[in-house]
């Protein structure tokens, strides 16, 4: 597994910085969440550490390895975007042909039989039950495109595994079922979690600890406990206001 340290990092684009001289350390396993306004830059944060990206000014560390150089594919990091970005013309697992779950595997030459057995593994964490593997992206519901984008970026084990708001596109009433199930799998891999949300709820339900993030900058970095009880400043206290979190902290026996 891997920590993730940022140091002094900035984007811009044109005059806007999206980034602003921001410093991070992730810890080891850790399932940590940014949350903040739309536009604060927690996405672009999110982006940079992913290699999508490039940062104008800073460094970017996985495990003390410089990667400000490396590609995408070379830092050990799986990304689930908000669209869920699955292959809309391939199957969600097909054996003998390139598919969602099996494209990576693939690529990297792996053996069909160590194919088959981590994609029935992962559809098995995830949830993908079998009937699925047959239809494509436009024949699944947004949670069944969510646990195939969640199982592919999984069947290559990642040192850090980054989510850019996964539940924006899911109904309310199958909400807090799929929150369990992302919890429960960072509980089970222990894959260093890095989670982005407007929904502060939904990031107290999930975190060990929560960035919370304006205008490119970290304003506070707790405990869900210390950010709901003990906000640093205005805005933190104003930002977290809003939020009833009663309900789903005693869903998720946190309190």
């Amino acid at each position: 597994m891997a920590k993730v340290t940022v140091e002094n990092l900035t984007k811009r684009f044109g005059k806007v910085v999206a980034v602003n001289n921001l410093n991070l350390e992730v810890r080891d396993r850790e399932f940590f969440v940014l949350v903040g306004p739309n536009g604060c830059g927690k996405t672009t944060l999110l982006k940079l550490i992913a290699g999508v990206l490039r940062p104008d000014s800073g460094n970017i560390y996985i495990d003390d390895v410089l990667v400000n150089d490396l590609k995408p594919s070379e830092r050990g990091v799986r990304m689930v975007f908000q669209s869920y970005a699955l292959y809309p013309h391939m199957k969600v697992y097909d054996e003998r042909k390139y598919s969602n779950l099996t494209f990576a595997l693939k690529i990297q030459k792996y053996l069909t039989d160590k194919i088959k057995s981590i994609v029935h593994q992962v559809a098995h964490e995830v949830g993908i039950e079998r009937k699925l593997f047959d239809r494509k992206p436009n024949e699944l519901s947004h949670g069944e495109k969510q646990k195939v984008a969640v199982g592919r970026a999984i069947t290559i084990q990642p040192k850090v595994f980054l989510m850019d708001e996964p539940m924006s596109n899911i109904d309310p009433p199958s909400r807090v079922k799929m929150m369990k199930e992302i919890r429960r799998l960072h509980d089970e891999l222990r894959t260093t979690t890095i989670y982005v949300t407007q929904n502060l709820t939904e990031g107290v339900a999930l975190a060990d600890r929560i960035a919370v993030m304006k205008d490119g900058t970290i304003q506070q970095v707790g405990t869900p406990d210390e950010i709901i009880n003990h906000p640093v400043n205005e805005f933190v206290a104003d930002f977290i206001k809003y939020y009833d979190y009663t309900a789903h902290l005693q869903t998720f026996g946190r309190i």
